[in-house]
């Protein structure tokens, strides 16, 4: 069942729910105000046939006319005496004449159904001083009174089944407005199944509710993201075959040098094998960069801790001055800077930095740590070749060499800096380079210092 036949059935349930239950109070209540209505017409009839001086001393009460100026159509007036006797009598309707006589002794008022007449009758005792000598009995027929009520049903009726049908067409007319984006939403993903390319929902020029327009632009935002995504998959596949094009072609070439005039030539075969061996090596580090890119595009990459990243600094500077011969210098505010993120990979950032920083420069390499206003900051500083000003804003992006020529030297393949900015951005943290050709470069890190 779609949403708009579910949105109709539940309001029309509850609408046909809250009619009934009003339609039940307003009977009831204009039954209960009519009746007592009714009640207090009698109550005033008796009182004033009470106080004629002929039923007060229980003389007159056998002269004929006495309740003839009192008798309305719809009544039928008798007196009776203690021993169940009608002495006076007036009234014209059948049923009413044919209700039995009975005495009673005391004040009574109430209701009676003969058939599908309901009858209202008020008994009241007539005394002459403190003598009982009969009863006044008034019973009247509430044929008008019932005759509104069915009218009121059907007004009650009628106005509920129009309810009922504005209801329907108007909660239709309501729901497809409501879910005309859904619709949207659906029609462009088929066409995006169909046809392979990405296509946002085009704003409606009527006026929608803030949620809606929140969810056509949360929407778009998707396929905005999706798009980028693409395009960084599609450049990502891109660059990735241009550059294991480039070792793939030598080694295919120099394995069909050794084919043709390695088996006879030593100097030949020595070149293509430590060829072969360089580009495979190139490959696997090639390969290991890009799976480690990969990794590290996914949202639950991060297993963060609290650490001291003084120590993790300077446990690295130790290790690489003794794997490269180079010496890194570690400056730190404090003995301890404690830093809440996955310590694996901002060591994993910093062996990137500082690598670069070897690969590029002879001098000594200076790192500093700091602790500003809850910001950990880490300057990794060399003095090296430094980098064109026009080249930094593409520091970060994948593949990319400021000199193909060096990176190819060097054994880089573009995608150190590009996994650095990814784990930078994990931690929602801060990359700036600074430098300056022929005068090094300074990159710095800042991350803030939570928990």
């Amino acid at each position: 069942m779609t949403l708009r036949k579910r949105f109709t059935l539940f309001t029309i349930f509850w609408l046909i729910f809250i009619l009934i239950l009003f339609n039940i109070f307003v009977y009831f209540y204009v039954i209960k105000i009519t009746t007592e209505s009714e009640e207090r017409v009698i109550g005033n009839k008796v009182n004033l046939m009470l106080e004629n001086p002929n039923i007060q001393d229980g003389k007159g009460i056998f002269d004929p006319d006495l309740l003839n100026e009192y008798y309305n159509v719809n009544e039928m007036i008798r007196i009776i005496k203690p021993d169940g006797k009608i002495v006076n009598i007036t009234g014209s309707d059948p049923v009413l004449l044919n209700l039995p006589a009975s005495f009673q002794s005391h004040h009574d008022t109430g209701m009676i159904k003969k058939g599908s007449e309901r009858i209202m009758y008020m008994r009241v005792p007539i005394y002459d001083g403190a003598n009982l000598v009969a009863m006044l009995e008034i019973n009247r027929v509430l044929n008008e009174l019932d005759d509104y009520l069915q009218i009121l049903v059907a007004a009650l009726s009628v106005t509920s089944a129009g309810a009922v049908l504005f209801a329907i067409f108007g909660t239709y007319w309501f729901t497809s407005r409501l879910t005309s984006p859904m619709q949207q939403m659906i029609n462009t993903m088929r066409e995006i199944d169909r046809s392979g390319k990405l296509r946002k929902i085009e704003p409606s020029s009527h006026e929608e509710s803030a949620e809606l327009q929140q969810l056509v632009r949360a929407f778009n935002q998707m396929i905005d993201r999706l798009d980028r995504t693409f395009a960084r998959q599609k450049q990502f596949v891109a660059d990735a075959s241009h550059e294991l094009k480039t070792p793939l072609t030598v080694i295919s070439s120099y394995a069909g040098m050794l084919k043709r005039w390695g088996r006879d030539d030593e100097n030949i075969r020595d070149e293509a094998i430590e060829a072969i061996d360089k580009e495979a090596n190139r490959l696997q580090n090639l390969t290991k960069s890009m799976l480690m890119l990969a990794e590290a595009e996914q949202e639950d990459w991060l297993n963060q801790e609290m650490f001291d990243v003084v120590q993790v600094v300077d446990e690295l500077a130790v290790m690489l001055q003794q794997t490269f011969q180079r010496p890194i210098r570690v400056k730190a505010m404090s003995r301890s800077v404690r830093l809440y993120g996955d310590k694996d990979k901002i060591r994993q950032l910093l062996v990137i930095l500082l690598d670069n920083a070897i690969k590029y420069s002879k001098d000594p390499i200076d790192v500093t740590v700091s602790l500003i206003r809850n910001i950990v900051k880490i300057e990794v500083k060399d003095k090296g070749i430094g980098i064109p000003e026009n080249e930094i804003p593409h520091m970060f992006e994948r593949f990319y060499r400021v000199d193909g020529a060096r990176s190819r030297a060097t054994g880089g393949v573009g995608l150190g800096l590009s996994i650095a900015k990814r784990i930078v951005d994990l931690h929602e943290g801060k990359i700036d380079v600074f430098s300056l050709p022929d005068l090094g470069t300074t990159i710095s890190i800042q991350f803030k210092q939570r928990k």
